[in-house]
């Protein structure tokens, strides 16, 4: 995308009072132009604080504050509308741990020009994913060849959270009908972008390892993700199998109107 863009970063945080700042500063200096929105949820460590300092002193940044830890899906729809209000192009999910690198910021962008969301993706060709144990990675692997399988969707990291949007697009989604709030939505949002004709393209990253903190994962999340993907794919087979009786149907109707005209005019039918 080019520089005229106005480019909104949404940064959820919880907790994040260690790499909020480094974060701030190290997207700023990669992209100057862009602005960036923090969505806190009451962090109780100082992270809302924080943010609300490094607004003061930076007109390109803003704060939300949140009562409560609403989840990550409520966060990025909060940002979404925030964003989609004032007008921004692009819209950018953006971790606040660090391990979605702002210095590859630019690349993602640059493939927002033939796409409408682009997914910084560490399981396509050329993506990594640094100081993972094999099982950790074999984990997050195996759960996006499921949703392949599952859900019949063709990407290959669809639980990554480094996401670009055209905002013309994401107005086209309805944001107001996602009901999942962990990182479930990840995979929600591309399946719902592709289900509406967007082009959804994978770019490589190095995805590293948070800088401090905790990870804020547990099994609940885990367990609203794996429910879900099976209700979505259910619902694509569902809706296949639908379409593919309707057109065996459409194919057949003139055979069988046939039949039921010559045998009300009692008419003896023709041999094969």
């Amino acid at each position: 995308m080019t520089e005229n863009n106005q480019v909104l970063v949404i940064m959820p945080t919880y907790n994040e009072a260690d790499n909020i700042e480094t974060m701030t500063a190290r997207l700023l200096s990669v992209l100057p132009q862009a602005s960036l929105l923090v969505v806190d949820d009451g962090s109780p460590d100082g992270t809302g604080e924080i943010a609300d300092c490094l607004a003061a002193a930076d007109q390109r940044v803003q704060v939300l504050h949140r009562s409560v830890k609403a989840g990550l899906a409520t966060a990025y729809v909060t940002g979404f509308k925030w964003g989609l209000e004032r007008n921004f192009d692009v819209l950018v999910e953006m971790d606040a741990d660090g391990s979605h690198q702002p210095e590859e910021l630019p690349r993602l962008l640059a493939a927002l020009e033939e796409a409408d969301m682009v997914k910084g993706s560490r399981w396509t060709r050329g993506g990594t994913v640094v100081d993972w144990t094999k099982r950790r990675q074999w984990l997050s692997r195996g759960a996006n060849i499921w949703i392949q399988v599952v859900m019949d969707l063709p990407i290959h990291d669809s639980t990554g959270g480094y996401n670009l949007y055209r905002a013309g697009f994401l107005r086209t989604i309805d944001l107001d009908d996602i009901a999942v709030t962990g990182y479930a939505f990840q995979i929600d949002m591309t399946r719902r972008v592709i289900e509406a004709g967007g082009v959804v393209r994978e770019v490589p990253i190095e995805f590293q390892e948070r800088l401090a903190g905790q990870s804020k994962m547990d099994t609940g999340i885990m367990v609203e993700a794996l429910q879900q993907t099976v209700v979505w794919g259910a619902q694509k087979r569902a809706a296949q199998l639908k379409d593919l009786l309707a057109k065996a149907y459409d194919q057949v109707r003139p055979l069988t109107e046939k039949i039921v005209a010559q045998a009300a005019r009692g008419c003896r039918l023709p041999d094969k």
